[in-house]
This record gives C-alpha cells, structure tokens and sequence, in this order.
C-alpha cells in the first residue's frame, strides 16, 4: 500500500476544512458576495478531499478474486465525481450572484477580508502544488484532479481579491457581484476539464504517445530470436499500465526458447513503465503480419 498517496490525501481534508473556516470568517467581515462565492467553492473542496481520500484509500487494495485487475480504477470514479461536485458549486455561485447583481452592496471591513482571504490563498497554492506534484509522480489521478481544483480556486480567489480592490476604490458595488459569476465560469471550465480527463481513464485510454514509444522500443531491442511483435495494446488504470501484444516467433522453436524470450522482455518492461501487467500471446510464423515491430 502507497501510505503517502493515503496520508497526503488524508492530510488533504484538514487543509480544506481550514481554508473552508477561513474564507467562511472572510465573507462574514466583509458581507461580499464575491467571497461568499469563494466559500460556497471551499465547501466542494472539503467534499471533494473526502471523495478522493476514499477512493486513494480503494485503490490501494490488493487484486482478488472479485476484481482480478485490481481496485484502481475508484480514483476515476472519484475524480468524475469532483467535477460533478465543482460545476454544482459554480450553480449555487451564479445564484448568488444574480442575486447580489439585483441588489447590489459595498462590502465592509476591506483590509481585514481581504487579508483573511489572501491567507487561505497562500495556503490553498500550497497545497495545491503538494497535490499534484505526488499525484503525477504516485499516478494518483484523484490527488492530481484535487490539486488543478485547488488550483483554479487559487486562480478565482486572486481574481476575487484584485476586483474587489477594484469595488473598493471605485464604489462601484455590482462590481462584486460581476466577480462572483466570473467565479463560477472559471469553475464550470475547471470541472469540464476534470471530468474530460477522468472519462478517459474509464474508457480505457492508452498511455502517452511518449510511453508507448518507449514501450515498443524496449520490445524491439531486447526480443531477440523473435521475428515481429503486433497487435500492440496499452491502457492506464490508475498507477497500474497493462501492456499486451502477440509475439512471433521460428515455428521450430521450442516452447522453452519462446519462453525465455518473454521473460527478458517482461522484465526489461518492467524496468520502464513503473506498476506494469504485461501479457504475450506467442505465435509461430506463419502468423506475422509484417505491421508491427521488426525485432532488431
């Protein structure tokens, strides 16, 4: 079991419920419905960790015999449920919006606010970087689609404070209003692309131009005594990547011989693509379709 991908997503719904409490304190000193908005996002956020914490938590368990590949496939689950969650967030934003835009009001107390709502910016940026940073290295999709969220709250809460600078020095009070249902376009966009990029792993999208590169590269260079390799397939689950392809080999070579070969290639594999299950159907000769890798 990864226990850091677990304890940093763990980690993650202490950070959402402080930046949450603070943002919360922001709009409460200041009345604005542009930070009410930013709150109202804070509260995704909290659910959003939990969702990935479960799914973190799923995913690190051992194949069985009820799912023989393996659970990691929750992470998707997790990450398509945070884009639900983020596009109903900017919803209620709108509304707020709408609202604030009809009956529009200064906010109040500007310097103490803003400086509340600075603070859950810096450490939502933070955090944000420590999420992706792991979740790409931990091929965590749930942890990388919690930390672009959190990004691209950082994004709206920095455009929410240099507006309502802006409120304040002008007067101009619908002002606040205009940031929050910016806030919500920006969201809506965030979710989209989280959920477009956790469909693909469900739909069992193959790896990087750049992986399968490499891939066939590695099979190529070290199948000597095969013929060709076809029929290559590659798809990413999580941190797991599943390698099949056919191998052609001499019909007078000895299942043994064949054998080797596979093993070779197996491990040389292994040493490229980190958490690989790898599958080789051998075929004699006559099988070669003369389309895929020349063993070199």
């Amino acid at each position: 079991m990864d226990r850091r991908t677990v304890w940093i997503s763990a980690a993650s719904v202490l950070v959402a419920v402080v930046v949450l409490a603070t943002k919360v304190l922001a709009w409460r000193v200041t009345g604005s419905v542009a930070l009410f908005s930013d709150a109202l996002e804070s509260i995704v956020n909290v659910m959003t960790a939990i969702a990935s914490l479960t799914a973190v938590s799923i995913a690190q368990k051992p194949a069985d015999s009820t799912l023989p590949y393996g659970y990691h496939k929750a992470e998707y689950f997790s990450a398509v449920l945070v884009g639900v969650l983020i596009i109903v967030a900017a919803a209620l934003i709108a509304r707020e919006a709408w609202e604030g835009i009809l009956n529009p009001q200064l906010p109040e107390a500007p310097v103490l606010g803003l400086a509340i709502g600075g603070g859950a910016t810096v450490l939502n940026f933070v955090w944000a970087r420590v999420l992706i940073r792991h979740g790409r290295k931990a091929l965590s999709p749930a942890l990388e689609a919690d930390g672009k969220h959190l990004m691209t709250d950082v994004v709206s809460t920095v455009g929410v404070i240099a507006g309502l600078v802006l409120v304040y020095l002008t007067g101009w009070a619908v002002l606040d209003s205009v940031l929050a249902a910016l806030v919500a376009l920006n969201i809506i966009w965030s979710g989209w692309g989280v959920i477009r990029e956790s469909v693909g792993g469900l739909m069992d999208a193959a790896v990087s131009p750049e992986q399968q590169t490499r891939i066939r590269e590695t099979i190529s260079s070290n199948a000597d005594g095969a013929i060709e390799a076809h029929d290559i397939r590659t798809r990413q689950a999580g941190k797991m990547t599943f390698i099949d392809f056919h191998l052609v080999v001499p019909g007078a070579m000895s299942v043994g011989a064949a054998h080797e070969i596979c093993d070779r290639i197996e491990a040389k594999l292994r040493e490229a693509v980190e958490e690989v299950t790898i599958t080789i159907h051998v075929e004699p000769e006559e099988k070669a379709k003369h389309s895929g890798i020349v063993v070199v």
